[in-house]
């Protein structure tokens, strides 16, 4: 993404805010400056196709575009004036971007942030339907991809050997673990050696290190880590980052949390015996 690009996501993202509910939204007011609409009447006419565009999507206009009416000082007024304004939701601003004028770039850049905002919350409203198997389900395989990456990171930061991409693992897990290595966690969750920890451990926990994983790469290629003892030292740091962020917000620390009585292995088998299930259903059906 160039820097013109990162620019205007980070101006979408500098306007939002959340209201005293914990919902976010944007002023229609400060979208249409970002969107290099000089004239409120000219953004009123996208705002109105937008909110056509809600209704025939089957949506409430109201739950997307509530007004949001602002009193402003006229510097050739005596009296205060009250001028139009929208609180609105993503979709909102999704459906505003889709009916602006497509010339501008920023318009593109609008209808790619958004769209990839909107894709986000619908995958998260998915995944918090989601019974606990299936959630850790979702996260393991999650955590299988973000660990080939993380592999690759380390193993160009120069962690080549066995040994040494052990030590690298053990790092990141001291750090988010307070201390404890792989060893340990596995002894704390009375695992055979043949068992894997990442496949006993509920969904909070594997997004845990989810975070840890996933961070833990994106440090080390941003800033170009290399050497085996920097790699450690930069994994075990994300680690403890994660292991403060959970504890500043009063979360379950990770070896807190309790450990499933079933693996992954057994979850996915299960879920494949009643998939099968259902498919035979539909054929003698």
């Amino acid at each position: 993404m160039n820097e013109l690009k990162v620019q205007e996501h980070q101006g979408f993202e500098k306007i939002k805010q959340v209201d005293e509910s914990g919902n976010e939204f944007w002023s229609a007011r400060e979208l249409a400056v970002v969107l290099e609409y000089a004239k409120w009447e000219n953004f009123q006419k996208v705002i109105d196709r937008a909110m056509l565009s809600c209704k025939n999507s089957g949506s409430a206009i109201c739950d997307h575009f509530p007004d949001l009416r602002k009193t402003v000082t006229m510097p050739s007024e005596a009296h205060p004036k009250t001028i139009q304004d929208y609180k609105l939701s993503r979709y909102a601003c999704y459906l505003i971007v889709q009916n602006a004028d497509p010339r501008k770039e920023v318009i593109a850049l609008g209808q790619t942030y958004f769209a990839i905002q909107t894709r986000r919350q619908e995958m998260n409203d998915y995944f918090n339907q989601l019974d606990e198997d299936n959630k850790r389900l979702v996260v393991r395989g999650e955590v299988k991809q973000w660990n080939q990456m993380l592999a690759e990171a380390a193993h160009e930061a120069g962690v080549l050997t066995n040994e040494e991409f052990a030590d690298f693992q053990n790092a990141g897990y001291m750090g988010l673990y307070g201390g404890e290595t792989v060893k340990d966690i596995h002894a704390r969750k009375k695992l055979s050696p043949q068992q894997k920890i990442l496949d006993y451990m509920n969904s909070q926990e594997l997004i845990a290190n989810l975070f840890r994983i996933s961070l833990a790469e994106d440090k080390m290629r941003k800033e170009n880590v290399k050497g085996v003892y920097d790699a450690q030292k930069a994994h075990n740091q994300v680690g403890q980052e994660v292991r403060n962020t959970i504890r500043r917000v009063n979360g379950t620390l990770p070896e807190e949390q309790p450990t499933p009585s079933k693996s992954i292995d057994a979850v996915t088998r299960e879920q494949l015996k009643r998939l099968k299930a259902q498919k035979t259903l539909m054929l003698d059906e």
